[in-house]
């Protein structure tokens, strides 16, 4: 069964690299004067990324069809194909002239940090595509990284519809304003942040998690190789990885949880499935270079599930999710 999911954000050319050493051995320590620090590189890959194709790639893959809303530059062919090949619908997808796609520049280090820079390109024009303008009422609408401004329209534009949203605040935490940031968490149906973004989530805020878990009925955060955790219906619920075959590279791999995770809500599974889809899809393309480059049926996802954590729950009217 799919529903009518719409995923607002970040749509993206990734230029990824690997760095031999470890970052923290070079990066200054409080350093209060200008530096200038250069990373000899091993490799250089492009791969399609951004925060909405992403997740919208994972629940294509679960079956889903999402609809993602974004503006991308007239460099967005060879992505548009892939996209459409894997299920993800784009005619919400401004098409720019004279723009460039947005991109994503990212190191990583050999434990797996990662140093990031995006330039923000067309993305800039995607709040001229608006939620009322489309022909249906979607279900849920999911509000992740893109140009700050956008973002703040898509919150509103969502209150003042009365639609349903989840918030991914992620890497705009820090141009975000922190009234920005309090109207998203405020009127939320879902907060998403991993634990580096929860803290400075909490110090622009001046909220805290027990803040947000009193506003948002539903609260994950992801832990990284410490799994998660998912605060909802007034319980928390503590949810492992998924053990990986092996690790290459971390790059997409929230977006994956976030997208795992929703299919389930919407297929109406309890929390601790939501939790358990989200760290299966993120082990997924933890496996591979790139955030687009995992693959699975749903009939094998379904299979390493159970590998992992054991067989599914019988879904009934106890523990399925109620609408939004």
């Amino acid at each position: 069964m799919t529903h009518r999911i719409v995923i607002s954000g970040s749509v993206s050319y990734d230029y990824l690299m690997h760095f031999p050493g470890l970052f923290r051995t070079y990066l200054p320590d409080h350093q209060a004067e200008p530096f200038n620090l250069s990373f000899a590189v091993e490799g250089l890959t492009r791969r399609f990324g951004g925060v909405a194709t992403n997740i919208a790639y994972t629940m294509a893959l679960l079956g889903e069809r999402p609809v993602v809303m974004a503006a991308v530059g007239e460099d967005f062919g060879p992505y548009h194909e892939w996209l459409t090949r894997h299920g993800v619908e784009t005619r919400w997808i401004k098409v720019v002239p004279g723009e460039y796609t947005a991109s994503f520049f990212g190191m990583t280090d050999r434990e797996q940090s990662q140093l990031g820079m995006f330039y923000i390109g067309a993305l800039r024009y995607a709040r001229e595509v608006r939620l009322a303008d489309l022909p249906f009422r979607p279900e849920l609408v999911v509000v992740s990284p893109e140009d700050p401004a956008t973002m703040a329209a898509r919150i509103q534009e969502c209150r003042d519809l009365g639609l349903p949203y989840a918030f991914d605040p992620g890497q705009q935490i820090l141009r975000l304003e922190p009234e920005t940031l309090r109207a998203g968490i405020e009127t939320a149906f879902m907060l998403f942040v991993n634990e580096y973004e929860a803290e400075l989530l909490a110090r622009k805020t001046g909220w805290t998690l027990e803040d947000w878990r009193h506003r948002v009925p539903v609260v994950v955060v992801t832990l990284g190789p410490e799994g998660s955790v998912v605060y909802a219906a007034g319980r928390e619920y503590r949810i492992p990885i998924a053990p990986p075959q092996r690790v290459v590279d971390p790059t997409g791999a929230g977006d994956a949880y976030r997208g795992g995770f929703l299919k389930a809500f919407l297929d109406g599974w309890d929390w601790t499935t939501c939790g358990r889809f989200g760290a299966l899809a993120a082990t997924y393309c933890i496996e591979h270079e790139g955030p687009q480059e995992h693959r699975f049926t749903p009939e094998a996802f379904f299979q390493r599930y159970q590998e992992a954590f054991g067989p599914l729950p019988e879904r009934t009217s106890e523990n399925q999710q109620v609408s939004p």
